[in-house]
């Protein structure tokens, strides 16, 4: 089988694909025959290697996990003496890390099955994405029915999952993006739209009840602005001063006042959060945002694409039928 690998830190050329034994699963784990798996920033993180990264990925100049991908749907090859959930044939979506292969294992509690109305691909550009704009909104952000949302950073992997998921809750959604960006946040619903190239939300007199900044960056102090009195801000991403911000700062600020402020931080595998996206995906609530796809030995430029901040929506390294091999 064939598998990406990278043996050291760098740009996206530095990574290989080489031929290698296909995987054993453990008692509760799966093996999956990939169909397609999507890329995150946490693989441009792993791959070019800032401090944070190094420090606990292996030593300061080589990673000690070799292996790219997380996002996966593939069907069931095999299945480990202890897995209950599934069986060889099934269609299924979730987290495998190494899913830039042919063939990966993962834990059965980090998979659900594909709604069979959704192709590989849009699967595979959900869990990491969306699970991070679920949680976010709900976990952190308390979302409710009704409420006015703000999407900053609408129009990437996710910010797109965002302002559907936030649609589904029944609230009022804006969503902000560039110019070249516009007609994607209108396709998926979004109440209101704003190009930050001309208006700044920040200074424009509104308030919204809930703030999920994917991307961009302003001051905590900006957003606190255009919070209503009982508003909640998270941050899931963005320039790094912005993520210091709120890390640091929102915990001062959620004192003074009624006001919140959080970090995201890295969404976690719940399975019961992958069954409610695929029930979005399902129901059409949900419609995943695909740039472009590559094909495995391409990934390389995948990587280059998303790294470069060119990605609208999700970008995602798939496996045709004669990519694979025993």
């Amino acid at each position: 089988m064939k598998k990406i690998v990278y043996t050291k830190y760098g740009s996206p050329d530095v990574i290989e694909l080489i031929e290698t034994e296909k995987p054993v699963p453990k008692d509760n784990q799966i093996l999956l025959k990939v169909h397609a798996a999507s890329v995150n920033m946490l693989d441009w993180y792993h791959l070019t290697g800032p401090p944070v990264i190094r420090l606990t990925n292996g030593t300061l100049s080589k990673p000690k996990k070799t292996s790219l991908g997380l996002d996966v749907a593939g069907r069931v090859e095999a299945v480990g003496d202890r897995v209950t959930q599934f069986q060889t044939g099934d269609e299924v979506f979730g987290i495998a890390k190494g899913s830039f292969a042919d063939y990966v294992c993962a834990d059965e509690h980090e998979l659900v099955r594909k709604p069979a109305n959704v192709s590989f691909e849009a699967a595979a550009s959900t869990p990491v994405a969306a699970l991070t704009a679920l949680q976010g909104l709900h976990d952190k952000g308390r979302i409710q029915p009704g409420q006015k949302v703000l999407i900053n950073g609408a129009s990437g992997g996710v910010g797109t999952f965002a302002v559907q998921i936030a649609k589904s809750f029944e609230t009022i959604v804006t969503a902000v993006c560039s110019t070249q960006n516009l007609d994607i946040a209108h396709s998926m619903g979004a109440d209101y739209v704003i190009d930050y190239t001309q208006e700044d939300f920040t200074t424009n007199g509104r308030q919204f009840d809930l703030i999920f900044a994917v991307n961009g960056y302003h001051s905590i102090f900006d957003y606190r602005r255009a919070l209503s009195p009982t508003g909640i801000y998270v941050s899931a991403g963005g320039e790094l001063t912005q993520i210091i911000q709120a890390v640091l700062v929102g915990p001062i600020l959620s004192k003074v006042g009624r006001r919140q402020f959080s970090f995201m931080g890295i969404a976690q595998v719940k399975q019961k959060n992958l069954s409610i996206i695929g029930e979005l995906l399902e129901s059409g609530k949900v419609i995943p945002v695909i740039d472009r796809c590559y094909p495995l030995r391409a990934t390389s430029h995948a990587l280059q694409y998303l790294g470069a901040g060119h990605a609208k929506g999700k970008v995602i390294v798939t496996m045709s039928p004669d990519d694979h091999s025993s």
